[in-house]
This record gives C-alpha cells, structure tokens and sequence, in this order.
C-alpha cells in the first residue's frame, strides 16, 4: 500500500515516515495488514538535503497543496494512507488569513475530495489541534466533547476540519479519524511561526547553549507531548478499527498540563551538568494574546482507552529530545 504524509518534510511528518517505515505494513482499506511499499512526503518546501531514516521506499514530493490537481496525482491509488499535517500554523495563522484558508480549508478539501474518488473507504489521520477549544465558556479542562469554540483562525480550520471528517466518514467516503494535538514538544531546529514554538524553545536553545527570551510568563500552563508518543499516537490511531471510534472521529491525545516553570524545571533536573543558556522574559503582547486563548489541561479517556501513549513527566520528555538530539550530535 502507499502512504502519503502531507507535511510530510516537516519534524513529525519525518519521524512518522521513519516509524512506518520500520513497522513495514499498516492497515490498508480492506481492513488487513499490508505492506507499505511506497511513502511520499508531500511539502511546500524542498528541504535542504536527504532526509535521514528513510529507504528507498520513500521519496519527497513539492508542491501546493491548495492545488487539486497536485493533490490528485498524489492520491492516486484505493491502496492508500494518508496523514494530514500540512498547515498553516497558529502565529502564521493570524499573520496572513488568506494562507491559512487557502492552505488549511482548500488543502484539508482537496484531500478529503481525493480520497473520496478512490474505491473503498481509505483511512486518513488528520492533525488536529486543542486550540479547536476557546471562548468565554471554556472549561479549566477540556474533554473530546468540549464545544469548540475556537479563538484563532488555526484553530477555527482545525475545527472545520474534524466536523469535515466526521461527515466524510458518515457517508462512506473514507474511513477518518483527527488527533487532536496538545503542544508537541522538543521540536528540533530553528524556531516557527507557531505561537507554542517558545514551549520547545525553553529546552532546545538552553541545550544549544544559546539563550532563550520567552515571550510569555513562567507561570503559563498548557498541556504537552513529547515527539515520540505523537509519533506512535498518529500510528495507532491509523490502526484503530473505526467502529472503535463511532461518530465522533476527533480524540483528545494524551497530554501533561505543565507550565514553562516546570518545564525549565525538568531540563535543569535532565541536564545533568550541562552549561546551559540562559533564559530571560520578553513579553510579546501578540503571542501572550493568542496563548491566553487555549486550554490549559486536556481531558483524553478515549485516548487512555485505545492506549494512545504518553510520558509519565516532563523530564522523560527532556531525556528523549537529548538522546535523540544533543548526544547524538557529539
């Protein structure tokens, strides 16, 4: 069978691909485990050299996803997955309307719409996102039946999105499921327009010995994943059987509502030594204004029930990024 990652040359969607590729087969549209024999990692951006981890099943593949034609020829078999995570991000969301509509609602529409002309029902894992949940009348927790609500443009093409998946997959088009995502964190590289992008800054430039300004209080709380249990999330959640899911195919993943104290607190602990750089406070009214809007704990027993993973605190979070990071750039 093949897969499709769109986003797919970004962290998650490169770790995802690495991880299919070492489990070698997935769930195909008939419902039995097939072999992956082919990946595609569909992006915007060609990225500056080979991607490491991969094999000669996967290959990278540019374009714009707001073009339908584009999205077609990549859909193009009823032996198919795919994982959306191509987006327009939360900051870059309010910076620029229309490229949030054009590529999170047309290009979240031209997949739903391929998939929906290939035989059979495909399955297709969409990111998702907790910022779907906002407002006056937000909960302190928020659960997989929350009312969005949602208080950003990003959040509000999430939400479109879920309610698209759900009635894509009433009717028989495709077999669909959304992981709605908490903060993903450490994210590797240069920071992104993501409004949460500081809450991987915390711990990545400290390490890199760089200094870190954060744009919001010590005190902030929301909730956090660490990489690898998303990663292992979209793929278990790919091969939940969808009469397990019922109607309602948007999950809360697992997280851990920490605030950036703690965070800093957990690298402290982690970096066993380590100079690190410093960490000083720059409000900046515009991501503290966009923050203020999410939820800060996540309620997720679907999740906990069809054994979604999680780490147990942050300092398992921190370790992870340092093996797989920092040593192993020594």
């Amino acid at each position: 069978m093949k897969v499709v990652i769109t986003g797919g040359t970004g962290f998650i969607g490169r770790m995802l691909a690495r991880r299919i590729l070492e489990l070698g087969q997935l769930t195909g549209p008939a419902g039995g485990r097939e072999p992956v024999d082919e990946i595609v990692l569909f992006d915007a951006v060609e990225p500056p050299g080979p991607l490491p981890g991969l094999d000669h099943r996967a290959r990278v593949v540019v374009g714009d996803i707001s073009e339908r034609a584009r999205v077609f020829d990549l859909i193009d078999r009823d032996d198919i997955a795919v994982f959306h995570l191509a987006s327009v991000v939360s900051g870059g969301g309010e910076l620029d309307f229309d490229l949030a509509l054009r590529v999170n609602l047309t290009g979240g529409l031209n997949v739903l719409e391929a998939l929906r002309a290939r035989g059979g029902a495909p399955r297709l894992v969409f990111a998702s996102s907790v910022a779907v949940f906002g407002g006056a009348a937000m909960p302190t927790v928020v659960g997989d039946t929350t009312k969005r609500t949602p208080q950003t443009t990003y959040g509000a093409t999430k939400a479109i999105g879920e309610l698209l998946i759900n009635d894509y997959t009433r009717k028989g088009f495709l077999d669909g499921r959304a992981a709605r995502l908490p903060t993903i964190v450490v994210r590797p590289g240069r920071p992104n327009l993501a409004a949460s992008s500081f809450a991987s800054g915390v711990v990545r430039e400290p390490l890199n010995g760089e200094p870190c300004v954060l744009p919001v209080p010590v005190e902030t709380r929301m909730p956090v994943l660490g990489y690898r249990s998303a990663v292992e999330g979209f793929v278990r959640l790919h091969e939940v059987p969808g009469a397990a899911l019922g109607d309602d195919r948007a999950i809360n993943f697992p997280s851990l509502s920490v605030t950036v104290a703690e965070m800093i607190a957990a690298l402290r602990r982690v970096a066993d030594g380590r100079a690190l750089g410093p960490i000083t406070a720059a409000p900046d009214p515009a991501i503290e204004a966009i923050v203020a809007t999410w939820p800060t704990e996540s309620e997720f027993a679907r999740a906990a029930a069809l054994g979604l993973p999680i780490e147990a605190n942050p300092d398992q979070i921190v370790r992870a990024y340092i093996e797989d990071f920092v040593d192993e750039s020594h």
